[in-house]
């Protein structure tokens, strides 16, 4: 799974969302990567109706969001787990896109390969990770938030796979899939005191797997995390994110989860990868990976 979210990740978005506002009413252009080839795809929505915005409790994002550390378990070494706030228990709240939005009204992607070098030095990437900087790419995509609205989000992942993945995100888009976040991990401190309350979608991040001193397919580009507190990680009495409890009950289905027979495992299985929803002694609601690991 991803890293949690730790204070200054939502900080980040909502500058990040302000500058390109500035962006957008000034008129200054923005920087065309040098020798990047870029592939704009686009398609009509699937119907002229828009999913109603979320509304009531849930839909908004407290604003303790992300500030609240919570104690370690000496027992895991990850933070406490504890019970879901109930502002949380139906998350369907949209944080503030990072990047501008993409043309038109339906499903679009833009596809960077290799991925710019400012956009790799905003992510985890340094050297010694297994993955060469030229050999990941840098999608630009649109995706359904929780409020019913159309988001234009950004990820990292191998170039080998970024057909694929926009293949994955166009049958999404159609299903109206909602996500409340996807976005490029900037930092990653497994020092980092948690807060248990991050979630989003996110692939490339170079760290080892949860649990383990190898590199998770993550730290190649080839994961992907999809909405992490909605799709838990547990094991034993491990628990990621640590408010996230409520959605081990994955019968009890609520916007945003990952299900079985849904068609978020149906479309990454058109692509041949695989979900961790089904291993055996650990679940990883969230995770898709090429390898299955």
């Amino acid at each position: 799974m991803l890293p949690p979210v730790v204070p200054h990740a939502v900080v980040d978005l909502l500058v990040s969302a302000l500058a390109q506002a500035v962006l957008t009413v000034t008129g200054v252009p923005v920087a065309v990567p040098d020798q990047a080839v870029t592939l704009v795809r686009a398609e009509p929505s699937v119907d002229g109706t828009q999913p109603l915005p979320a509304t009531g409790p849930g839909s908004v994002a407290p604003r303790w969001l992300g500030t609240r550390v919570l104690p370690e378990d000496p027992a895991t070494g990850h933070g406490e787990v504890r019970p879901t706030p109930p502002v949380m228990r139906h998350r369907r709240w949209t944080l503030p896109d990072g990047v501008r939005p993409l043309p038109g009204t339906g499903f679009a992607s833009r596809v960077v390969s290799p991925a710019p070098q400012r956009v790799v030095r905003r992510s985890t990437w340094e050297p010694g990770c297994p993955v060469a900087a030229g050999d990941l790419a840098w999608l630009r995509l649109a995706f359904w938030g929780f409020d019913g609205q159309r988001h234009t989000g950004e990820l990292l992942v191998h170039r080998t796979v970024a057909d694929d993945v926009v293949q994955v995100f166009r049958t999404l888009y159609r299903v109206r899939f909602p996500q409340e976040q996807v976005a490029i991990t900037r930092t990653y401190d497994p020092d980092a005191p948690s807060t248990g309350d991050g979630n989003g979608t996110g692939a490339f991040v170079c760290r080892p797997s949860t649990g383990a001193t190898y590199f998770s397919q993550h730290a190649y580009g080839l994961a992907i995390d999809l909405n992490s507190f909605q799709n838990p990680y547990v094991k034993g009495a491990v628990v990621l994110p640590e408010l996230a409890s409520s959605y081990l009950a994955r019968g009890r289905v609520r916007s945003g989860m990952v299900t079985e027979d849904g068609p978020v495992v149906r479309a990454f299985a058109r692509i041949g990868w695989e979900w961790g929803g089904s291993w055996r002694y650990s679940k990883d609601y969230m995770h898709f990976s090429q390898n299955g690991r």
